[in-house]
């Protein structure tokens, strides 16, 4: 049996396993965020620039990204000016309506299918949030 059809194989059987910690970690990473959301929304009674600077860190401690953290926050100053919002409760539909509107843009469905080459070399990139068992993985 070839390296690469042994490394599908065994990716193919580590699946559910990855996919269950993937889960979790990101479970964790969501109540984490809506954690520090909910706790800014209590803190804040109105939407001003305070609310979304520290909103800004909250993202970006989130690992959301920079330049993803930018956007979203124009973006949802944008809409809360639009629609008129004072209240910052009102601000947290917002916000997860931008972010599953971020999330299905970037959504391909072929990014979830592995394109191992027979005789070829291939390069397989692992990335998720810290904890969710990419090294151990990796080792396996």
């Amino acid at each position: 049996m070839s390296f690469f059809k042994k490394l599908k194989e065994k990716f193919t059987t580590q699946t559910e396993s990855v996919t269950e910690k993937f889960r979790d970690g990101l479970t964790k990473t969501r109540d984490n965020f809506s954690n520090k959301v909910n706790d800014l929304v209590s803190r804040y009674r109105k939407v001003d620039e305070e609310f979304f600077e520290e909103l800004e860190e909250i993202l970006i401690q989130a690992d959301v990204g920079f330049d993803t953290v930018m956007d979203l926050v124009e973006e949802l100053k944008k809409e809360v000016k639009r629609r008129n919002i004072q209240d910052t409760k009102d601000v947290q539909s917002v916000i997860s309506e931008k972010l599953v509107e971020i999330y299905e843009a970037g959504a391909d469905d072929d990014s979830f299918q592995l394109n191992i080459q027979e005789d070829e070399l291939t390069v397989i990139l692992f990335v998720g949030v810290n904890g969710v068992g990419k090294t151990t993985t990796i080792a396996n």
